[in-house]
């Protein structure tokens, strides 16, 4: 029903709304310092302001939430849908070759720029969804209203304060992510533990062992300093290790100490099986080496039966589990340092539906204390999941099959997205299964007709589900 209107309309709109991208994608809109009245910056601040403005001179009512979210309504009517996308970028970064981050262009059938894909031209499409709504004349009984958040990259602080005030739809759909529907994220355990140990002075020793970049990422890199080990001696247990776990080594050598560096692969923590974890390699090399007899050797021993090298199940740990649904427990060892006296690491988990406080938080820190580690967590994030056979989740992907050809069916995936929190969210587009739109990464795209596409799902799921 009004399939063939929409098609039209969106294709009569297809240049208008690639502008409208375009225009919000040469903003710079990072999380910046707060400014008064600005809480993430003049860059957040602006692009909110620029989208708000483009919604009330389509004709829909608006209002922002302190700068923080923006909001546009359909109709004045009872609430029945909320479309929740966000506005603010991760950085630039570096290697950019098809353009400038910040100057979107179009080149063949896709859209460069920071922010095309994740989540300006997704922001848009549902606009432009909307826009066909009501400029189509489509009677409603109920309202759909598209949310715009300005903190999404960095904690969703804005959604916060957003539900502090507003209620939470009856059915929410995010276009961040991909189709056809994700109705399950694993929950997670960002594992932060510590253990201290006496001082030794004697040679050889370990002086320091620093690894990893963010708690979401495997290394892909860890390095060690060490005194008193002759290279020769290293780089023979060096390669036996690199025979065993695939781990490469680098050695740079200055007076009577070394500078060890392991060279794995890099991944996301929710998919760990992915990368070759250089952390857990270098530590395996370290129980290789002939230090002398000391509580830091031992406590690095006794972290690797924890955490051996190629468990990214958490399987010594305790905690392995799976389920039909949502899959395996991850597990990834992602950041650590080491001192003469002390220790500091954190894992990252990603749990699925029958992960509990239980089975998974209480076992690692009881087995974690069995070892001598303080595991310092007192709460993990549960996991979310939508009943796949409701009527909402059955109206998208009725939708996607109808528009596409495709197949539509529900996903479950490890990482987290803004509907995490939310009774009744998922996440709905942008991106087709297969396309990987280089995001959070150097010349980030969009796919043209995949922007178009999703706009006129969005506005034939917005009439089926408020009429």
């Amino acid at each position: 029903m009004y399939r063939k209107e929409i098609e039209e309309f969106i294709e009569a709109h297809r240049q208008e709304m690639l502008d409208d991208i375009c225009t919000l994608c040469r903003i710079n809109s990072e999380k910046m310092p707060y400014k008064e009245g600005m809480p993430y910056g003049q860059g957040a601040f602006t692009a909110l302001a620029e989208a708000l403005s483009m919604a009330e001179a389509y004709g829909f009512s608006i209002t922002n939430y302190d700068n923080y979210v923006g909001t546009a309504d359909l109709n004045d009517k009872e609430s029945q849908l909320d479309i929740l996308a966000h506005l603010d970028v991760v950085p630039a970064g570096e290697g950019w070759k098809e353009t400038e981050p910040f100057e979107p262009v179009v080149k063949g059938d896709k859209l460069f720029g920071r922010g095309t894909a994740d989540d300006k031209g997704p922001a848009v499409a549902a606009l432009y969804a909307m826009r066909a709504v009501k400029e189509l004349g489509v009677p409603l009984k109920k309202n759909a209203r598209l949310i715009l958040g300005t903190d999404e990259e960095c904690g969703s602080s804005d959604i916060a304060h957003y539900y502090a005030i507003e209620k939470e739809a009856p059915m929410t759909f995010s276009p961040d992510g991909s189709y056809p529907v994700v109705n399950t994220e694993k929950g997670s355990l960002n594992g932060h533990f510590t253990a201290s140990f006496a001082p030794s002075e004697a040679l050889p020793k370990l002086v320091s062992v620093e690894a990893g970049i963010k708690v979401n990422v495997v290394p892909g890199k860890a390095r060690a300093v060490v005194q008193g080990i002759d290279v020769e001696v290293m780089e023979q247990a060096a390669e036996a290790v690199t025979g065993e776990t695939g781990i490469r080594f680098e050695f740079e050598v200055e007076e009577d100490s070394a500078t060890i560096t392991a060279i794995g692969e890099g991944a996301h923590a929710s998919k760990p099986e992915e990368g070759n974890n250089a952390l857990t390699g270098l530590l395996v090399l370290i129980q290789r080496l002939p230090f002398a007899a000391c509580e830091q050797i031992s406590t690095i021993g006794r972290l690797l039966e924890l955490i051996p090298h190629g468990d990214t199940s958490g399987k010594a740990l305790g905690i392995a589990m799976s389920d039909e649904i949502s899959g395996d427990l991850t597990l990834a060892f992602s950041l650590l340092t080491i001192s003469d006296s002390e220790l500091d690491g954190t894992f990252d988990s990603r749990c699925p539906i029958c992960a509990t406080k239980e089975n998974v938080l209480d076992v690692a820190k009881a087995k974690m204390a069995e070892k001598g580690f303080t595991l310092l967590n007192d709460s993990m994030r549960p996991p979310h999941h939508v009943d796949g056979d409701s009527e909402f989740i059955s109206t998208l992907l009725r939708t996607y099959e109808e528009y596409t050809g495709r197949k539509g069916e529900c996903i479950a995936i490890g990482g987290g997205t803004y509907v995490h929190e939310l009774k009744n969210g998922v996440a709905f587009g942008a991106a087709m299964p297969e396309t990987d739109n280089r995001m959070h990464g150097a010349d980030e795209f969009a796919v043209i007709e995949e922007l178009i596409v999703s706009a006129k799902m969005f506005a034939q799921v917005i009439i089926d589900l408020c009429s």
